[in-house]
């Protein structure tokens, strides 16, 4: 008996052991590193069409001569270079554009191997992140310090990323969104914790304090307030205990999402301002937000987010997806090959399911195509009124996917009215602007910054020729054909492997933040 009891809990060791070794081996397992090319002092593209993107015009067959990725002429006749450190490109019968820049991204620590490369790959060369720790590092999500550090390596080309323009916060949101064992300044249970909290994040080099939904009314007013005595702005969502006219005027230079108006346009509107039942009124009432959709309230808020330079991140590809969630032809998505399994299956899968249930389901059907439908008129609405928009995408969030779902904002973008060029100004020059960098970045001209796009066809005859990507150059460095197809493959080989999905999946349940954010 005493040898059956044992031989039992033996085979249960074993049966316990194994998995737990192979979980070991998976996490301990050396990630792949990606060689970049050469960097070039001195970059010279010949004969290409430049697009000016503040006014349409194509200066055809122009030379741009850059070093150490600074434009420094731009001319239509020949210019011969000296310096044997030089890469010459043939641009002839290609179209050069800036960099394209996703102003509303969430990368985490696996960023490196599943994001970068294939921003890089589909010509995204600036990144706005939203997301970000608290105190202490954390096993998923990134703060500034790593985001500077990729930058740095940037720089002196020892890493494959785009550009992390502005640094953020971690999401303010409330008592609820801080676990256990973190200072509870980050809570902002009361105003005298806001400049704890500002000056915290201040030396952390942090450019924006990310709002979330439920910030503390009272708290949110004095973070507004004095966020510029920090030298910090304020983005994110629109505070739903507050108007978006109250944050418009407090000085929230952006707002994300395509649902901002429809919160604030219906009779119904102060219900979604109660912090006690505000999610359950929502839950219910949806269909409330778009039958009394008030158009004449919505413009209103238009014209002042207008009058106060206040912009706008639709983040479109979020809508899209709710509403596109029960389409076979929406989820087969040939792109998912980017995406480690652990993600499609354990957050993806459930978010698609769910939604998908919600469209077919008597008392929800068609709810969400109809917010979907109302915010891409609103995009054309606000933006004949000056509301200056932005491409965002919200990677990491269901079916958006890094680098790919930007060319399908842009294209969206135009299927709402807006004109090839103004959709291209959406990634290029108005990001910059609101970063306060369009003096090196958002346009090709002489003295800026050279990250552009080579493009085999014009995007200004359709949007769409934003993916015929010919190269792509940042930081003296080019992506060739060749390179750019190699950075993708490198993506789907990492999203496929055993040791980046255990990975994954460690660093999410090892995640505080993530475990009170999928709490919340």
């Amino acid at each position: 008996m005493k040898k059956k009891v044992f031989k039992f809990f033996k085979i249960i060791l074993i049966m316990f052991l194994i998995p737990t070794l192979i979980i070991a081996v998976g996490i301990i397992w050396p990630t792949s590193k990606i060689t970049t090319p050469d960097r070039f002092h001195t970059v010279l593209i010949k004969s290409i069409h430049i697009i000016d993107v503040h006014t349409g015009a194509i200066l055809e067959n122009r030379n741009i001569l850059i070093e150490k990725n600074k434009i420094i002429r731009i001319d239509s006749s020949n210019i011969s270079v000296d310096n044997q450190n030089t890469l010459q490109i043939d641009g002839t019968g290609k179209y050069a554009i800036p960099g394209l820049w996703d102003m509303h991204t969430h990368s985490n620590q696996h960023s490196p191997w599943l994001h970068h490369p294939i921003y890089i790959a589909n010509g995204v060369t600036g990144i706005r992140d939203m997301s970000g720790q608290l105190n202490r590092k954390d096993s998923y999500w990134v703060g500034s310090k790593e985001r500077l550090k990729w930058n740095a390596e940037l720089n002196v080309n020892q890493r494959v990323s785009p550009r992390y323009i502005l640094q953020s916060s971690y999401q303010i949101d409330g008592p609820s969104s801080v676990p256990d064992g973190f200072p509870n300044y980050f809570k902002l249970n009361n105003t005298n914790q806001v400049d704890s909290l500002l000056g915290y994040y201040k030396n952390e080099n942090v450019d924006f304090i990310k709002i979330y939904q439920q910030i503390p009314v009272e708290s949110y007013k004095k973070l507004a307030r004095n966020a510029q005595n920090y030298g910090l702005h304020i983005a994110g969502h629109k505070p739903m205990f507050l108007s978006l006219e109250e944050a418009v005027k407090l000085g929230q230079r952006s707002f994300e999402h395509g649902r901002i108006f429809l919160f604030e346009s219906f009779p119904e509107t102060d219900s979604l301002k109660n912090p006690h039942n505000w999610k359950s009124y929502f839950s219910k009432n949806k269909r409330k937000l778009v039958e009394q959709y008030n158009p004449e309230t919505a413009h209103k808020l238009m014209n002042l987010m207008h009058s106060e330079n206040t912009h706008w991140v639709p983040t479109l590809q979020t809508l899209k997806f709710e509403a596109s969630a029960h389409k076979k032809e929406f989820l087969d998505n040939p792109n998912l090959k980017y995406v480690t399994s652990v993600r499609k299956n354990l957050w993806w899968k459930i978010d698609a399911n769910n939604n998908a249930k919600r469209n077919q389901t008597e008392n929800t059907k068609g709810v969400s195509g109809k917010f979907y439908t109302i915010a891409k008129k609103q995009i054309q609405q606000a933006h004949d009124i000056g509301v200056p928009i932005m491409t965002g995408t919200d990677v990491t969030d269901s079916y958006t996917f890094a680098g790919f779902s930007v060319h399908d904002e842009l294209i969206d973008l135009t299927k709402c009215g807006l004109t090839n060029l103004e959709a291209l100004k959406t990634a290029t020059i108005i990001p910059a602007k609101y970063a306060h960098k369009n003096h090196l970045f958002g346009s090709i001209e002489k003295g800026k910054m050279a990250d552009l796009i080579l493009l085999n066809r014009n995007p200004l005859q359709d949007i769409s020729n934003t993916k015929e990507i010919h190269g792509v150059l940042i930081n003296g460095v080019f992506y060739d054909t060749q390179k750019l197809e190699e950075l993708k493959i490198f993506t789907a080989s990492q999203a496929s492997s055993f040791h980046m999905n255990v990975k994954t999946l460690f660093s999410l349940f090892n995640s505080p933040l993530i475990r009170v954010q999928f709490a919340d």
